[in-house]
């Protein structure tokens, strides 16, 4: 019998409190793996309030798919809200899906390494859209996103202290094989 991520997770000295305090989280993987890894691209290094007003701008601009994507002129592209390089890692994850004719099944039996290998190669997607990617795109259940502030800022709540990336990831062991999971709780200790 698999064991309950939330269960397994509620007993952590460090975490449980936070599970408790927050209640059970899900992993679900997205609908469209495409509009998901745009949804990342658009999130880079901007506030969430600011990204969330740039996706619904670029949402009702054009098609978020690969094929309308790669049609769609940079001014179209920018008049929405995204940056030239943003529209620039948009068009090159259009290209990537439609080149690769990537989709759920490609990356079924495909390790979280080979994935981040495999998406990295696409210019504009560094190992935190990766990370974004494996955790909301394809549900993956194990993924430690150590890059992402909001992480940062959660670990040195919870254990009190200024860590270093690989502090992150060596304390984060404890939550294997379910730290995509521990992911959101940290994120809910710093959204409250």
């Amino acid at each position: 019998m698999t064991a309950d991520p939330i269960e397994e997770l509620a007993d952590d000295q460090v975490l449980g409190p936070v599970v408790d305090e927050h209640g059970p989280v899900s992993i679900e993987p997205a609908d469209d793996l495409y509009e998901r890894l745009v949804v990342s691209l658009i999130r880079q290094q901007v506030s969430m309030d600011a990204a969330a007003a740039i996706r619904e701008r670029l949402f009702d601009a054009v098609e978020v798919t690969p094929e309308s994507v790669v049609e769609a002129d940079h001014a179209e592209l920018h008049d929405a809200g995204l940056s030239e390089a943003k529209a620039d890692y948009a068009k090159s994850a259009a290209n990537a899906f439609l080149t690769h004719e990537w989709d759920r099944d490609t990356f079924a039996d495909t390790s979280d390494d080979a994935v981040r290998a495999e998406l990295t190669d696409v210019h504009g997607v560094g190992p935190w859209t990766a990370d974004m990617f494996l955790l909301f795109g394809l549900g993956r259940e194990d993924v430690f996103p150590v890059g992402d502030l909001g992480i940062c800022e959660g670990m040195d709540r919870l254990f009190d202290a200024d860590m270093t990336r690989a502090e992150m990831t060596d304390a984060a062991e404890r939550w294997a094989p379910y730290r995509s999971y521990a992911s959101l709780y940290l994120w809910r200790a710093v959204e409250g």
